[in-house]
């Protein structure tokens, strides 16, 4: 017991060297994330006609991303730029809350946004009178009110643990993983609810993501017109690339058994995690405001006035 505490600070190991190259590379990741979802506010929230449910959906998704990428790059630039990696236990917990609820409001927002495109080919002549702005407004209440549920639990019963002498993390970041690597006392709680719950909030949305394209899919092929697939691809490419950036990443770190990081599968994990905590919120932005006219038509207007 004497090496158990609940309120020691915790030590992030991950890019412990290379420091002078590694600040510069995730310093224009960072700018450049939060420069591309500031855009997609800016042209959405400066062009009434794109008050719409889609461009609704896109700004969910790009205030995801700027949480996403907030809640860890401005600790990791720091220690990479100090070489200061302890977080406080504090902190430790806030990064936990804000980085699980910014993925699942991400996820769902996704799984939305399929069911949006779903309806726009599958039903375009009552996509009007079903995808309507105050049902949006109601599907965003939801998964905002689910995300910070599920995100209060599981930081609740990251409290309630206590932790070893060795207070040191894999990751640039805490998560509840390594988190639970270091815990002294009973973490059979934890585990189940990461295990289930965890494993549901992952699953649903990607079920639903894949039933959305599947039926889109099919109504593409039984339509015979010329063109059906291009017309199919530039209504759905940039959410698609978008979904298989975030989930082919994120499976592979928080689905897989506990206990199974380490070594090279720990270092992999680290590549995923920038991939999808990183590199998708950086990306995603410009995948959509790349493929979409209505974005860069509003955004011509605001900095070019035409």
């Amino acid at each position: 017991m004497e090496n158990q505490t609940t309120t020691n600070d915790f030590l992030l190991l991950a890019f412990s060297s290379h420091q002078e190259l590694l600040f510069p590379l995730f310093l224009t990741l960072y700018l450049a994330a939060l420069l591309g979802n500031l855009l997609i506010l800016v042209a959405v929230g400066s062009d009434p006609c794109l008050h719409t449910p889609m461009y609704v959906l896109l700004v969910a998704l790009s205030l995801a991303d700027l949480c996403f990428t907030s809640a860890t790059l401005p600790r990791l630039l720091y220690a990479l730029l100090t070489g200061d990696q302890i977080i406080s236990y504090a902190g430790c917990l806030s990064q936990v809350f804000f980085f699980l609820m910014a993925g699942n409001v991400d996820s769902y927002v996704l799984a939305v946004m399929a069911w949006d495109r779903y309806v726009a080919i599958c039903k375009p002549l009552h996509y009007i009178t079903v995808v309507t702005l105050p049902r949006c407004m109601v599907l965003l209440g939801t998964v905002l009110v689910g995300a910070a549920l599920n995100s209060v639990l599981h930081t609740a019963l990251l409290a309630r643990l206590t932790f070893c002498s060795n207070h040191a993390l894999p990751y640039f970041f805490c998560d509840i993983h390594p988190l639970l690597h270091l815990a002294c006392s009973d973490t059979s709680l934890n585990y189940m609810t990461v295990t289930t719950e965890g494993g549901i909030i992952i699953i649903v949305p990607a079920v639903c993501i894949m039933a959305s394209y599947a039926f889109i899919g099919a109504a593409v092929f039984q339509v015979r017109a010329p063109g059906r697939f291009s017309k199919a691809f530039s209504t759905c490419g940039s959410h698609l690339t978008v979904v298989i950036l975030f989930y082919s990443t994120v499976v592979s770190v928080y689905l897989q058994p506990p206990g199974e990081a380490e070594g090279t599968e720990e270092y992999q994990d680290l590549v995923a995690i920038v991939m999808f905590s990183v590199v998708a919120p950086t990306l995603n932005p410009y995948i959509y405001s790349l493929q979409n006219r209505e974005i860069k038509a509003a955004l011509a207007k605001v900095f070019m006035g035409s």
